[in-house]
């Protein structure tokens, strides 16, 4: 008889424990999940959770960046709009997601109060994302797309922070045709 595989094994616990993290941070908020409610959860030891994660910050952007891979997707077909759209409606649907309201509810919450949740989150989630976006906006800018006197930074804060208001504050539905609207104004005021 063949003996278990652990690494197997430990896949499975950690993948529990993240889905764990993502519902418990749903149901409640940050500051109401612990370590031990994600241990239950998952149906794990406390000691595995703090074998592989420091904090529930930690666990919570792991299992963050896993469901939102996809948003790293930028394309490049020469389009500017269709591009910034296609990438854009990617965080429309993870921001839309009911999981992913461990982002918005528990760490975005939790870095305004925690510097070190605040440069994980940047660094891990944010940076990424808006350095593929700077890249795809200076390839518009050399071919004739975007003005050169833009600030391609200040771009992408034009382009995102809408999304963020909303996602925030909920004055409305983040959405598709928020997309459509920002690029309208976005491209008319960046474009050549």
């Amino acid at each position: 008889m063949a003996t278990p595989n652990p690494d197997r094994r430990s896949e499975r616990a950690r993948h529990a424990i993240l889905e764990a993290a993502l519902e418990l941070c749903q149901e409640h908020t940050y500051g109401g999940l612990t370590m031990e409610g994600i241990a239950k959860r998952a149906g794990v030891g406390k000691q595995t959770i703090y074998r592989w994660w420091p904090s529930k910050a930690a666990i919570l952007l792991e299992a963050l960046q896993g469901r939102s891979s996809n948003t790293l997707n930028f394309p490049d077909t020469g389009d500017l709009r269709a591009d910034l759209r296609s990438q854009m409606t990617q965080v429309v649907a993870a921001f839309t997601d009911p999981m992913f309201a461990a982002y918005s509810k528990g760490l975005i919450a939790a870095a305004q109060s925690d510097p070190d949740i605040a440069n994980a989150v940047v660094t891990s989630i944010i940076k990424p994302r808006v350095d593929l976006c700077i890249d795809r906006l200076t390839s518009a800018q050399k071919d004739g797309d975007i003005r050169d006197d833009v600030d391609l930074p200040a771009m992408v804060e034009l382009l995102y922070a809408p999304l963020y208001y909303r996602l925030l504050l909920h004055t409305r539905p983040v959405s598709e045709d928020q997309v459509d609207t920002i690029l309208d104004l976005t491209i008319a005021g960046c474009g050549a």
